[in-house]
């Protein structure tokens, strides 16, 4: 029996101007996925909340409603979020030194570096060069104590490179240390509870439950493996090669940033994952929840009388920062904003120049277009290879705006 004769029903609502979504995610979701949610808001309503398959690589667990899952990056956009706050409230300011709020900081040349190098992944920290053991992963004050000793990988503003994990710590520590409480708790108090968001940045263990493990790894396919035929695998050349290469390699800037310190194999279904807060990278949550937050960035800040940004904080939060050759990803043509990626031809959130978000590891996404007043989000729990995003995202995506 096939993964697609074991496929659970798409359920959920889709206005029947979106009818042909809900047929790209039936057709996806059985032969691409294992569990899936994907939503879309319109103007601040909800047009599109669908989910379907299961929680589990077995098919045992349908997933339902309520549902939630690891979102990998697509945390990052929650995070930048929160700073951005912050910005607004008058509490940082993103031309001021990081020292000024975090002294130690300072170290390594680093006391010039201001704020919005650390949301625009200009400040050359992607990874710690000291080699950490496993479990300062979950200890907060021990990367950012690792961090602030760092020594950048390249002169601060002179390129940009991804910051896969750094970026959380980097920025959640500024967060922590103006407002005295962390990512997570301004999070659930300021964007989720009133929102009625169902996303998390530290997941309570009485949520655990809803949790859809997530199945295959981040780490990318040897480029010598073979195929289940026993035929050799077609052999990645060029910068990706160079990416593969290195991501496997703690040794390297690359492999440090994925790999120091080492997650283990199946970390990402550990109650010790859940419980921290790890701000670029563990975020728990449903599509649903994503619309919800970037349709209200998408009309103007606002949404059922629940304000989030002042529309000229959005406006500086997707303005360009930096875009072309990526430092990190293998030389991938990238547009950063403040904390967000930019829409363009090889990240294609939205036909319009407007569009922002950000997509994690294995496919999640999450994205605002305000020139349309589009809010959307994907959520599923198998990792496709990728680390931009991944194809049933932007599969929906096409599909809504051709129909839009």
């Amino acid at each position: 029996m096939s993964e697609s004769d074991l496929a659970a029903p798409i359920e959920g609502h889709c206005d029947p101007r979106f009818a042909r979504v809900r047929e790209v995610f039936a057709e996806r979701v059985p032969k691409h996925e294992v569990g899936a949610s994907i939503a879309f808001t319109l103007n601040g309503e909800s047009v599109v909340d669908l989910w379907g398959g299961y929680k589990d690589k077995a098919h045992t667990e349908v997933w339902d409603r309520d549902t939630i899952a690891n979102t990998y990056s697509t945390t990052k956009g929650m995070t930048a979020l929160i700073a951005h706050r912050l910005v607004e409230q008058g509490m940082i300011d993103l031309d001021s030194p990081v020292a000024e709020y975090w002294p130690e900081f300072a170290a390594e040349g680093k006391q010039d570096v201001p704020v919005r190098w650390l949301l625009s992944h200009q400040v050359g920290l992607p990874a710690i060069r000291e080699t950490l053991p496993s479990e300062t992963f979950y200890d907060w004050d021990a990367m950012c104590a690792a961090l602030a000793a760092t020594e950048p990988w390249w002169t601060p503003g002179t390129r940009h490179g991804y910051h896969p994990v750094t970026y959380g710590f980097l920025v959640g520590e500024v967060i922590r240390r103006v407002s005295g409480k962390t990512v997570g708790q301004l999070f659930r108090e300021d964007v989720a509870e009133p929102l009625g968001a169902d996303f998390h940045i530290g997941l309570p263990e009485s949520e655990h439950g809803r949790v859809s493990d997530m199945i295959g790894s981040i780490a990318p396919p040897k480029t010598d493996a073979t195929t289940e035929s026993g035929k050799p695998a077609i052999r990645i050349k060029g910068p990706m090669a160079d990416f593969m290469r290195d991501m496997a390699d703690p040794s390297t800037m690359v492999g440090a940033a994925f790999n120091n310190p080492r997650i283990r194999s199946g970390a990402h279904n550990t109650t010790e994952w859940r419980n921290a807060e790890i701000p670029a990278a563990n975020g728990h949550g449903n599509a649903r929840a994503l619309a919800r937050i970037y349709g209200a960035l998408a009309c103007g800040g606002e949404v059922d009388g629940v304000r989030l940004l002042d529309p000229d904080s959005i406006t500086r939060a997707r303005t360009e920062q930096v875009s072309g050759p990526d430092a990190t990803l293998a030389s991938m043509p990238m547009r950063y904003g403040l904390g967000y990626m930019l829409r363009s031809d090889f990240m294609p959130l939205s036909p319009n120049e407007s569009a922002f978000g950000h997509p994690g590891a294995g496919g999640s996404i999450g994205m605002a277009d305000p020139e349309t007043g589009v809010g959307f989000g994907f959520v599923m729990n198998k990792m496709s290879q990728g680390l931009v995003g991944g194809p049933t995202g932007f599969a929906v995506l096409k599909a809504f705006f051709e129909a839009l």
